[in-house]
């Protein structure tokens, strides 16, 4: 019974087969192409391969199932093999503590953008016989379009080997980039060819294109030195004894987390303002992300020791005097009621 129902299936199997090659030889077989003239089932699969051969021809392109399978399959090759030869010099780099991580990134995309390009031209040659002279050809039609509808895009990515080049942005650096008010602070966490990644100290992850880091301003915190100084700055009232200002200061400095003692934290006396006598006290640390926090902490040390020691921090404030019943201001300037 299962011997019969195997011979039901293989026969199903060849006429079915034998029906499409019908079709195919008779509805998709290019013109001037004969295909093998037999008719034994032992010959199928020479007929079957004759059709995966049979190129077609687009212009200067002449391709094949089998020649495009092929070229697809270098493609899909180059990009495992990049992600092999990655993790191979990824462990090979990671143990040379003299390559700084930023390198290391850097070499590692190129590698991997390298790889890829070389498999991708591969493939082309092989899937549509492609020579440099005609994939130029393309790349130059197609820079028209670039240039008026793929501008920003193409930026973006010129931009982004900019930055794997010239390295004014490594991973690993802590940035600010953005308009005054809406400045944004974050750690780069990746350059991409058109993006790059940076968490913020909230956790959250800003995509920011590539063009916006190379032409806008931007302040990187933990280029080349890792150390950053922190500006506090403060105003006393004109009664407050600079002396006793500059010791508190000073306090509010002392064993605070992440503040280096060397190079030792100072004070400056900036001058004479409209209502205060304007310092700022001058602190280093080795992890420039988190200024917010250690100015936040200083701040209330500072607040704090003040507040003991009796110093004032004033507030902007105007004087008026009264001369025959009208309310002047210090310039003399009238005052309406």
């Amino acid at each position: 019974m299962e011997a019969t129902s195997e011979l039901g299936l293989a026969q199903i199997c060849y006429q079915a087969m034998a029906v499409w090659v019908w079709l195919w030889q008779d509805l998709v077989q290019p013109a001037g192409q004969a295909a093998p003239e037999t008719q034994d089932p032992l010959n199928l699969l020479e007929r079957f391969w004759f059709y995966l051969n049979t190129k077609f021809t687009v212009g200067n392109l002449s391709v094949s199932i089998t020649t495009f399978a092929t070229g697809l399959a270098v493609v899909v090759l180059s990009i495992f093999a990049s992600r092999m030869l990655r993790g191979f010099f990824e462990r090979r780099i990671a143990s040379r503590t003299h390559i700084e991580p930023g390198l290391q990134y850097t070499l590692l995309r190129l590698i991997h953008y390298v790889i890829v390009a070389v498999g991708a031209l591969i493939g082309l040659r092989l899937a549509f016989a492609l020579d440099l002279t005609s994939l130029a050809v393309v790349f130059t039609a197609l820079s028209v379009g670039i240039g008026f509808g793929l501008q920003y895009i193409a930026g973006d990515i010129a931009s982004g080997f900019i930055l794997l080049f010239e390295r004014p942005v490594r991973v690993g650096d802590f940035i600010s980039f953005g308009q005054d008010k809406s400045e944004t602070q974050g750690k780069v966490t990746a350059i991409k060819l058109r993006t790059t990644l940076a968490q913020t100290n909230d956790g959250i992850t800003v995509i920011v294109p590539n063009s916006k880091l190379v032409t806008n301003m931007m302040i990187n915190w933990t280029y080349g030195n890792r150390r950053a100084r922190i500006s506090v700055p403060v105003g006393v009232a004109y009664d407050s004894d600079v002396d006793l200002v500059t010791e508190q200061l000073m306090r509010a400095a002392k064993d605070v987390k992440e503040v280096l003692t060397e190079p030792a934290p100072t004070v400056q006396f900036l001058g004479f303002g409209d209502s205060a006598l304007d310092f700022r006290l001058l602190v280093w640390t080795a992890r420039p992300r988190l200024h917010p926090r250690i100015k936040s902490e200083i701040n209330y040390r500072i607040f704090r020791l003040f507040r003991e020691a009796g110093i004032e921090i004033p507030f902007p404030q105007h004087e008026l005097r009264w001369r025959g019943g009208e309310a002047k201001d210090e310039g003399g300037r009238m005052k309406d009621e």
